[in-house]
């Protein structure tokens, strides 16, 4: 039978507090300036690196300096080390990095300087936590009549082109860069802190449907085509180009010279400013061309998502699905932009709410990046505001229905209060910045013959069995016509089976069974084994020392799976109530065994507000520790600790 229990988290702390594991990492920025190493990222001093992390979107860049504080800690004691710096310049929310408040009518684009010292008091927190920082720089911000502009939307295609838009990026570059903080005395262009840095979100040339949207930017993009068709000899005019046609070579040709000019002005800029460390164009690979573009930048980015939901403002439909039961995997995509000698960085991912089968993603993000050899991830998004002790519900962090007329800003997004996603960072956290899944023992290169064959051959590429990477040499593409149902990865650490829709990971510091684990009876790990008596579940166990599980005498054990609000209700896929505080958790029921060499561990549980509510009864003989979880002193978190 189901059982659901309170499970509140809060603003301000988290249940347990991991931060002594990394304590020899603060502050941020002690190793010198982040270079690429190849496809890794390191240090002036060689120290080797992953970042396992989150945005902040928003207001949530701007909080006042009490919660800055509490808020550093927090992510902190949950192992996070990244931070996004996200949207700083949309204007549909305030503070933002222009304005700190809603009623005077902004005309240029001058950092705000209450704004500034919020952001500057977070940045040294979070600096003082061991967390670094990755700097967008245009995501959301309106150009504005005052400076000269006529009629631009966010993430305007126009900016790249545009030499009136160029120059107001290239000046606030300046202005922001070149910003000295007072409460670390650097500027941010000399503070170490700042790791990556990004010139434009989701924005590029190739793949619009439509283009440009509005004059005078498409009598000027004209203009300009017609003086480079004449330049290059070729004897046609702009107007003989439809230019929507997303397959046209020349035109295709053309769009590659606009961006390439674009980032290299851009990266000339922040360098000219100061800018020392890895720079990167945009976060997608839309098309073949626009990943090749990133060729020019430091590193790769994407962006990866899971999510099938129509969310209107009062229709709010979700499609649930689970990681294990997809026919592939959403993360294969970020392969298109794992090239060679560059290291890929995944900005934004997400499984979002109300997906009850979110909590898959969170550890199978971590460890198959691990293993493809990526640098980490951020999820989109820690929250859109800084007022979060008002709100204490999954999805809605907001009283309005909308920001900036987007429904799922509302707080689709938000995860600092889901058990689901965020109460899975501990362990995410180890893995990524520890190393504890070891990368492909065999990489598959792939260079994709045309842009038709694009997704397809990425997709037919057995991401989860090996490594890959994107041939920007050799031709041919994966030898693998289809995806298999059931994938042992070629190190033996990582499984999934789509058809009876699990999966695990086996290594020595960490180990975790995911998925449907009920209808797959006991599942055998090396020095673990896992028997579920609940359908869905996550059931996770991490050293804490720098023993392996096998030996070390402090663990920390998570059994997390359906997470929503008391009373919300569903019809089908459509949500008819948000319901109300608090969160709920399902009850994990399972049987464990562990095998140890170190006797006399007992197991507490944690309660939201990391108080020990009990011990959990346990068995330990032949060299294992047995013990059944969810029947009494009920909880998600679960501390095995030498007495």
């Amino acid at each position: 039978m189901t059982k659901f229990i309170p499970y509140p988290f809060y603003h301000d702390d988290v249940p347990i507090d991991i931060s002594f594991v990394f304590e020899n990492e603060k502050p941020a920025g002690k190793h010198g300036f982040l270079k690429v190493d190849g496809r890794d990222f390191a240090f002036e001093d060689g120290t080797k690196v992953k970042f396992w992390g989150t945005n902040f979107n928003g207001w949530g860049c701007f909080p006042e300096h009490d919660y800055a504080e509490k808020l550093a800690k927090r992510l902190a004691k949950i192992g996070l080390n990244l931070v996004r710096l996200h949207q700083l310049d949309a204007d549909w929310h305030t503070p933002n990095i222009f304005a700190f408040t809603k009623g005077k009518r902004v005309t240029g684009a001058q950092l705000d300087p209450e704004s500034m010292d919020r952001l500057d008091y977070l940045l040294y927190c979070l600096k003082k936590e061991g967390i670094y920082a990755y700097m967008d720089m245009y995501t959301y911000r309106t150009f504005r009549s005052d400076e000269g502009i006529l009629g631009t939307s966010n993430r305007s295609i126009q900016a790249i082109f545009d030499d009136r838009l160029i120059e107001l990026q290239k000046e606030h570059c300046k202005n922001l860069w070149t910003h000295v903080n007072p409460y670390t005395g650097l500027a941010y262009c000399d503070d170490p802190m700042f790791v990556l840095a990004e010139i434009v979100n989701e924005c590029d040339l190739y793949h619009q449907n439509y283009f440009p949207p509005f004059e005078p930017y498409r009598t000027e993009f004209l203009e300009m085509f017609d003086a480079w068709l004449k330049e290059n000899n070729i004897g046609k005019s702009a107007a003989d180009f439809d230019l929507e046609d997303r397959e046209d070579e020349t035109l295709i040709d053309f769009k590659t010279y606009l961006q390439e000019k674009y980032y290299r002005t851009m990266m000339d800029c922040m360098r000219d400013c100061g800018v020392k460390i890895p720079i990167t164009g945009t976060n997608w690979s839309s098309t073949p061309e626009n990943t090749k573009m990133q060729l020019l930048t430091d590193y790769f980015d994407e962006h990866a998502y899971m999510y099938d939901w129509r969310w209107k403002e009062f229709e709010k439909h979700c499609a649930n699905i689970a990681v294990t039961q997809r026919p592939d995997s959403y993360l294969a995509k970020g392969t298109k932009l794992t090239g060679i000698n560059r290291p890929t960085y995944i900005s934004e991912w997400d499984v979002p709410w109300p997906n009850e089968y979110r909590a898959e993603g969170t550890l199978y993000s971590a460890a198959y990046g691990l293993f493809q050899g990526w640098s980490g991830f951020a999820i989109h998004t820690y929250s859109y505001t800084a007022r979060l002790e008002r709100m204490q519900m999954l999805g809605k962090e907001i009283f309005a229905e909308k920001i900036g007329g987007t429904p799922y800003r509302q707080g689709i997004f938000s995860t600092w209060n889901d058990p689901a996603k965020f109460g899975l960072f501990y362990h995410a956290a180890l893995m990524t910045r520890r190393g504890d899944v070891a990368p492909a023992k065999n990489f598959t290169k792939i260079k994709p013959l045309s842009r038709s064959e694009w997704d397809e051959d990425i997709m037919k590429a057995n991401f989860e069995k090996t490594g890959i990477v994107a041939d920007t040499e050799i031709g041919g593409v994966a030898s693998e016509a289809t995806v298999d149902k059931e994938i042992l990865s070629d190190t033996g650490e990582l499984y999934i089976n789509r058809e009876k829709n699990y999966g695990w990971i086996d290594t020595d510091m960490t180990k975790c069974a995911y998925g449907f684990l009920l209808k797959n009876g006991r599942i055998d790990l090396k020095g673990m084994s896992v028997e579920s008596e609940t359908d869905f579940a996550v059931i996770a166990l991490s050293s804490l020392t720098e023993d392996s599980i096998a030996h070390a005498d402090n663990l920390l054990l998570t059994t997390v799976g359906r997470a929503q609000n008391t009373d919300a209700k569903f019809e089908g896929d459509l949500m008819l109530d948000y319901g109300k505080p608090p969160v709920l958790v399902e009850v994990i029921k399972a049987t464990i065994e562990i095998k140890t060499d170190v006797d006399g561990l007992v197991v507490h549980a944690i309660s939201p507000e990391g108080f020990e509510i009990g011990k959990i009864d346990t068995v330990y003989e032949d060299g294992k520790l047995k013990f059944t979880l969810g029947e009494d002193t009920q909880s998600m978190y679960y501390l095995i600790q030498k007495a």
